[in-house]
């Protein structure tokens, strides 16, 4: 009898175990100026949004695009946004966020609060699928609504070709 390994999803998502921590941005504690360093420091399409570093509960998602365009039209546009404004992709704004300090920027519209994800559990029979039928570009992928990791459809293309048994090495340089 033949044992075979059902890979899943935490097989595949990337931060890899040595890989630097996923690119994040918090729905109501960074500043332009940290958003703006984000969007220059990664290449990344979109960002998930979470409630908090130490929760990483994930709220939803951004697209890159869409935030340099909002952060651009915010500084020459809108009265009192400066570097050290606060981002809040919430519905409140703290009064106390208020008070003395820049004006806060309300980026909530920006938001998709229902990207797709999956679990770290899922096979990844399943997300091939996923990716196929749905023509998806990344999924994201959660434990109990907690953000663990992103598969891309590069990571996807990846598995399906080690799958077929091509030299993986040549699968990570094309």
């Amino acid at each position: 009898m033949e044992f075979t390994h059902t890979t899943i999803a935490a097989d595949v998502m990337r931060p890899r175990r040595n890989d630097p921590p996923l690119s994040v941005i918090t729905q109501d504690c960074m500043t332009v100026e940290d958003i703006e360093m984000l969007l220059g420091q990664t290449a990344h399409n979109c960002f998930p949004v979470v409630v908090s570093r130490e929760s990483q509960y994930l709220v939803g998602f951004v697209i890159r695009r869409d935030l340099n365009l909002a952060l651009a039209n915010a500084r020459k546009n809108q009265e009192g946004v400066v570097s050290n404004s606060i981002v809040y992709f919430t519905d409140h704004v703290p009064a106390v966020a208020v008070v003395g300090g820049p004006t806060p920027l309300k980026l909530k519209k920006l938001l998709d609060f229902a990207p797709t994800t999956i679990t770290d559990q899922t096979p990844m029979e399943t997300v091939v699928d996923m990716f196929r039928k749905l023509g998806l570009r990344q999924t994201l992928v959660t434990h109990n609504g907690r953000l663990l990791g992103i598969i891309t459809k590069k990571d996807v293309l990846r598995h399906v070709q080690q799958l077929e048994n091509k030299d993986p090495s040549t699968v990570l340089f094309d």
